[in-house]
């Protein structure tokens, strides 16, 4: 499937305005395996027949692992940056590939002189789907199988949501399995509060180990994540323990995508 992403300079220069923008991140902008998401959430919006448009160039970093480092003043500078951009566009609706990104707009935003509505791409696949406008039919199906979903911490207990990332994977008729630490008692998978960046402090065990081995635990086919850091943590545990084989880690959009066969 073949079609154009928009940026906003251009539906601009068009006199045109989007319903929605899609604000990609750096790891949906740069890293390879987030690369595949931000695809996916652009195949589910061009489905759909959503008007949506990208910053490109114009957009940078959130200041998201700045701020959570310490840097305050790095982080203000930051959004001050993106919110000039998002304000001179007069953006109204944000979607989000990254839960970090979503949480930072969403909360961190308003107080900078940045207010929209913000939502995570799984909210937007939760919304498609109660509207009739996304089926999970016409592609790869997931009847039957075993998937367990891990909660990012800035979308599940940062911002309490639970459902829409579930509801996005009951329509496929799996068997969804319960991790024994989940929702509101979900476990970081690692790399949250910029720990990405940095190697881990000595202890017993990595983070992403302990969170792979529950996983596992519940002899899933599929483990569900909707953010590139878990993305990247999870998969990494997943090859440490030689199960890279029998269980995929995908993203709820790439699921999506998938059942819908886009």
């Amino acid at each position: 499937m073949e079609f154009k992403v928009p940026t906003m300079a251009q539906l601009m220069a068009m006199g045109e305005e989007p319903e929605i923008l899609f604000w990609v991140g750096c790891a949906g902008s740069y890293d390879e395996r987030a690369q595949k998401i931000t695809r996916d959430i652009c195949k589910i919006l061009h489905h759909v027949g959503i008007k949506y448009a990208v910053l490109g160039t114009e957009e940078s970093c959130t200041g998201d692992p700045a701020k959570r480092a310490g840097n305050e003043f790095l982080f203000q500078m930051q959004a001050m940056t993106n919110i000039e951009v998002l304000n001179g566009y007069n953006i109204k609706k944000i979607v989000t590939g990254c839960p970090h990104c979503f949480n930072t707009i969403k909360n961190e935003y308003p107080g900078l002189g940045g207010s929209y509505e913000v939502i995570h791409h799984t909210q937007l696949i939760q919304d498609l789907i109660n509207e009739g406008k996304l089926k999970a039919e016409g592609g790869e199906s997931f009847k039957g199988k075993k998937i367990t979903f891990h909660d990012p911490c800035y979308l599940g207990r940062g911002n309490g949501v639970y459902e829409a990332p579930r509801k996005a994977l009951e329509v496929l008729d799996a068997q969804l399995v319960e991790m024994k630490r989940c929702k509101s008692n979900g476990l970081c998978c690692g790399a949250g509060g910029a720990q990405m960046f940095k190697e881990p402090e000595k202890g017993t065990k990595d983070i992403n180990i302990e969170r792979i081995e529950e996983a596992l635990a519940t002899e899933p086919q599929v483990i569900a994540a909707g953010c590139p850091f878990c993305m990247t943590m999870l998969s990494d545990g997943v090859k440490l323990k030689d199960k890279d084989q029998e269980v995929k880690v995908l993203d709820i959009a790439e699921i999506t995508a998938r059942a819908n066969g886009l």
